[in-house]
């Protein structure tokens, strides 16, 4: 399963989750296998929180099997963080909010929506830092015109958006399936760049994240983010994380590039790439907007950074821009983070989730792994 890794093997730190006939386990990903370290570190928001992340990380651990073997048990790499995501961090995907919004989520005004936008605005707003005078000058001119927009206002206002995405322990992994509403008929995949951040705010690795959208449901209403966003296996997160070391920093996150392909049942692929080095805020921007001292997450969260993009290929002949088929396979790979794949269906056809925050408690506790 070479794809699934780093173009660098495992050299760096990688650590996740794997099903295992005990329960859900803590395990380090090495060359020579892939090793249960629940021992040393139960949760891995208890190694995240550890003076020493990477120490732990090479623990000894009993050898569950191969890489290759114990894939189809990857689970999410998290487990009690918070799930956190950041919008509207890139230029682009700011001018597709918009558009989600003025067309009231009817995909089939957004290519003209797209124009008078663009005419209303006026300016490169990929030129705009956020929270800037000049970002509250251009402020001022839109109220003006009447083209302000809740979306303007956390693309390039002062304060950034985070929104809770999901409830810990509710993250499906590689391989698992992810689910879009049965009656969303406008959505598509979010490849992002998934910040992992402790307890303190420091961010001590990264993976990657599909943050599932419905741009139809949040068109119609911001209020309706949290339909849009939060619904069965409606985010990917995966395959492991790569903890900061030697071979992988904070610098490294800041210039990640996202590629994302969508294989459709009906033979459509899109492509696609989203790289860091465009984001409005940078990384430790976020985290500070999402914690610190007004706001903290004893285990730490998982914090999703955006995505610069935004499909707008036509799907079928006649159609008005790409939204996704059951079936749909989403592969989303980074080279120093490696491969998150998963196949869409719909929530209420994907496995309903029932192994929550108690449940890993019992099963901690009934394995003598909890101190």
């Amino acid at each position: 399963m070479a794809e699934i890794l780093p173009e660098d093997g495992c050299a760096g730190t990688l650590v996740g989750r794997v099903r295992t006939a005990a329960g859900p386990s803590v395990v380090a990903v090495r060359a020579d296998g892939v090793f249960d370290i629940s021992r040393a570190v139960p949760t891995v928001a208890d190694l995240c929180n550890a003076a020493d992340p990477v120490a732990l990380a090479h623990s000894t651990g009993e050898r569950l099997g191969s890489l290759d073997e114990l894939t189809p048990a990857l689970l999410a790499p998290i487990d009690l963080q918070a799930i956190k995501a950041a919008g509207v961090t890139f230029a682009v995907s700011l001018l597709e909010r918009l558009i989600e919004e003025h067309s009231k989520g009817d995909l089939s005004r957004a290519e003209t929506v797209r124009g008078e936008l663009k005419s209303i605005i006026g300016v490169d707003i990929t030129t705009i830092k956020p929270g800037t005078p000049e970002a509250e000058a251009l402020k001022k001119t839109l109220v003006a015109r009447g083209a302000w927009s809740p979306y303007l206002e956390v693309g390039i206002g002062p304060y950034a958006e985070i929104f809770t995405k999901a409830a810990p322990m509710s993250a499906v992994g590689y391989g698992a399936e992810i689910g879009i509403r049965p009656d969303s008929d406008w959505n598509n995949p979010e490849p992002e760049v998934t910040l992992i951040v402790n307890a303190a705010g420091k961010i001590v690795g990264a993976t990657l994240g599909n943050d599932v959208n419905l741009r139809d449901m949040e068109g119609r209403s911001a209020l309706l983010l949290g339909i849009a966003k939060d619904n069965n296996a409606s985010c990917a997160i995966g395959p492991f994380i790569r903890l900061f070391d030697a071979t992988f920093t904070l610098d490294d996150v800041r210039k990640a590039k996202v590629e994302l392909e969508v294989t459709g049942p009906d033979q459509f692929r899109l492509r696609g790439q989203s790289d860091l080095s465009r984001i409005s805020r940078d990384p430790t921007d976020l985290v500070t907007h999402a914690m610190g001292k007004l706001h903290q997450y004893p285990d730490g969260m998982a914090l999703m950074t955006g995505t610069l993009f935004a499909p707008t290929e036509q799907r079928t002949p006649g159609g008005h821009g790409f939204t996704h088929m059951v079936g749909d396979l989403v592969s989303i790979r980074s080279p120093k983070l490696g491969t998150l794949a998963n196949r869409v269906n719909h929530c209420d056809k994907v496995a309903p989730w029932t192994f929550g925050t108690s449940a890993l408690m019992r099963n901690l506790a009934g394995r003598g792994l909890l101190k």
